[in-house]
């Protein structure tokens, strides 16, 4: 999954500090946090917890729009 939080800000407002800690604490294979854009890996059950967290979260901490793509990889697609 690829995510990203708005409005954006070098200086890490509270929504992406939020967004981070909820993909940190998602028990996910691999996460990539950066300051232009976020991604994390996982199993399907494990991404989709964080799917639902991670806007909501974000949302409530002040984000004003949360972006989010999904992607499926088979075995051996990485």
């Amino acid at each position: 999954m690829e995510f990203t939080t708005e409005p954006f800000d070098l200086d890490a407002p509270a929504h992406a500090v939020v967004a981070s800690e909820v993909i940190q604490a998602a028990e996910l294979d691999a996460v990539d946090v950066g300051p232009f854009g976020n991604t994390a890996e996982g199993g399907a059950d494990q991404v989709l917890t964080a799917v639902d967290a991670l806007p909501r979260r974000a949302l409530e901490a002040g984000a004003t729009r949360v972006s989010l793509q999904v992607n499926v990889i088979g075995e051996g697609e990485k």
